[in-house]
């Protein structure tokens, strides 16, 4: 898939009125999702994806494996995007759905145990549940998610 087929089909699931802000979603979603987790899980994450689009997770990303929880996580998202917080997490859940649709099902599992499950960071499951409604498990890797 190619750069204009990937945020054509992020356009489409966000409902997005234009490109620009499509990209600012993307870009908000995958350079703090870069930030948040080791440099090398980014770059496998980011391996399947368009050039343009994995730059978001690692080259535009100075410090990977940042310490923070999922409010920080939306709050940042929100920041980038310049979007209000609930609609950045909805972003953000979309945007990661459509991401496990173009990556190794492997990479899509070292994101997730990348991410803290512990009782006090259980909000991080937040960014899966469009990921979990869809069985992603019994999912092949190039199914569109639900819409």
């Amino acid at each position: 898939m190619n750069f204009d087929e990937f945020t054509g089909e992020v356009q489409h699931r966000l409902e997005m009125p234009d490109t620009a802000r499509t990209l600012r979603a993307i870009r908000a979603t995958l350079m703090t999702l870069g930030q948040r987790i080791p440099e090398g899980n980014a770059e496998d994450l980011a391996a399947s994806l368009p050039m343009e689009i994995k730059w978001y997770m690692t080259g535009a990303v100075h410090e990977h494996g940042q310490r923070f929880d999922w409010t920080e996580f939306v709050e940042r998202v929100s920041e980038i995007e310049n979007a209000d917080p609930p609609e950045a997490a909805y972003h953000a859940r979309v945007i990661v759905d459509f991401v496990r649709t173009q990556v190794p099902e492997s990479d899509f599992r070292q994101l997730r145990d990348a991410l803290p499950e512990s009782e006090d960071d259980e909000n991080w499951r937040k960014l899966f549940e469009l990921v979990d409604a869809g069985g992603w498990e019994a999912r092949s890797d190039a199914a569109p998610a639900d819409e």
